[in-house]
């Protein structure tokens, strides 16, 4: 069955539907998105106060509290590129599934038993499986929307799932510990992510009925070790994915990196203070999910590879040297162009958004494998841009941290060059946008 047959075709819709469908959103998973926004709205209601809360609950220093954020990092790497695969062999939905089970159950541990006890070596373990869980369910949703999304919309749906992903966290998860802090203290919060976290999972998981996603996406004599292998070695099979995966780690390895050491020059060197730091933070994410949608639904009219290379990379490569050396160069004083500057980086950041569309139709029969693939790159971000920090910034210093940064962005637009759809892929494409174009003239008359 055809993408643009297999039920998501704006002629069969109802209105709002259509109009859904019109915004680049596919209509069936509507119920999804909301979900994944409820899901990582509670997923970011602890991030900013979690190192400080464990350490003065158990963990005794925010040293050892970053040990347990550490463990936590790695589960999220590992699950990231499991999702993906694990989708091809169970089907999205169940991975999603999974994921929910497995963030509620050791949320719950990590609170009663770890937390509630002071007990370190249980919050090492508990906030540590927990790790396996929003990769879990966010990525796994992502692959459900490469696998019905119509081909010429994908960019927009991949948008919107970013939107959602980065709506919830950290920004309205933040927001929403902003109210119950003061009323309930951190550990009631904790506890109302908790709550956040299963309605939302709910939703996604009993709320979609669209059928793909229910079932295996590779074929029935693949064999699950063979499915796991394969996840990894379509890299040298089909190298243009490789090439995509080491994209998507330029793609925020640095966003990682700079939040290591930026909060010490913008609060203490440049002068802004903790709470301008922390507005210029909420203008780059808050820039950064609109631009996201706002790029994924570009790039399918101009292209995938035309708006990661120009609005991506290149486009990072110059904001993230203004969002460091304007606000060195012009001081505290001038504070509304440090603004300025972030809001640029938060939305070029959002030029690569398309890379989530582009890699799986570099190999549309390995769909899962692909994406496993961009979603371990995005897991392998968050220690490549801290790496790098810890190897530069003493010889190199703040200023050539960020131009190592700068020149990373250039390399990825040389890589996103070599990502060239295949001709076949291309003409699918056309094909499906004029069918598209067809539907919607046919609904509206």
């Amino acid at each position: 069955m055809s993408q643009t047959t297999s039920g998501l075709s704006p002629a069969r819709s109802g209105g709002f539907a259509r109009v859904l469908t019109r915004w680049g959103l596919p209509a069936p998973l509507f119920c999804g998105y909301l979900g994944l926004l409820l899901f990582m709205i509670g997923d970011g209601v602890e991030s900013g106060f979690i190192a400080p809360f464990m350490a003065s609950n158990g963990a005794g220093t925010e040293i050892r509290a970053s040990y347990v954020i550490t463990v936590y990092g790695v589960a999220v790497m590992l699950a990231s590129w499991l999702s993906g695969a694990l989708s091809d062999l169970w089907g999205p939905r169940r991975v999603m599934m999974a994921g929910l089970a497995i963030w509620l159950v050791f949320d719950v541990l990590f609170l009663a038993a770890a937390v509630g006890t002071g007990n370190y070596p249980l919050m090492l373990i508990f906030y540590g499986i927990r790790g396996f869980g929003y990769p879990m369910f966010a990525f796994g949703f992502l692959v459900w929307i490469t696998a019905v999304a119509p081909v010429a919309r994908l960019g927009a749906a991949v948008g919107w799932f970013y939107f959602a992903f980065t709506g919830g966290l950290p920004t309205l998860g933040a927001l929403v510990a902003s109210f119950t802090n003061p009323l309930l203290g951190h550990y009631g919060t904790l506890w109302v992510s908790v709550g956040l976290l299963a309605l939302g999972g709910l939703i996604a998981i009993f709320g979609v009925r669209q059928r793909t996603g229910y079932s295996r996406l590779a074929p029935p004599d693949v064999k699950p070790v063979q499915s796991l292998v394969s996840s990894v070695s379509i890299a040298w099979k089909k190298p243009r994915v490789g090439i995509g995966m080491i994209v998507r780690v330029i793609n925020t390895a640095p966003e990682f990196g700079m939040l290591v050491f930026f909060p010490t020059i913008f609060i203490s060197q440049i002068g802004f203070g903790e709470s301008r730091w922390l507005l210029l933070v909420s203008v780059i994410y808050g820039t950064n999910i609109f631009f996201n949608l706002i790029f994924g639904v570009l790039s399918d009219k101009i292209g995938w590879r035309t708006t990661i290379f120009w609005f991506g990379a290149v486009g990072c490569a110059i904001s993230i040297l203004l969002l460091y050396f304007v606000p060195v160069a012009m001081g505290a004083q001038y504070y509304w162009l440090a603004l300025i500057v972030g809001a640029l980086y938060g939305a070029t950041l959002a030029g690569f958004v398309p890379i989530s569309a582009l890699l799986p139709s570099l190999a549309p029969d390995h769909k899962g494998g692909a994406m496993a693939l961009l979603n371990l790159g995005a897991g392998a971000a968050a220690f490549v841009g801290p790496a790098i920090v810890s190897l530069f910034l003493g010889p190199a210093g703040a200023a050539g941290v960020v131009i190592i940064f700068a020149v990373l962005y250039l390399v990825a637009a040389v890589l996103v060059r070599f990502l060239k759809l295949p001709e076949e892929t291309e003409k699918a494409i056309a094909e499906d946008a004029s069918l598209q174009q067809v539907g919607e003239k046919v609904a509206t008359a």
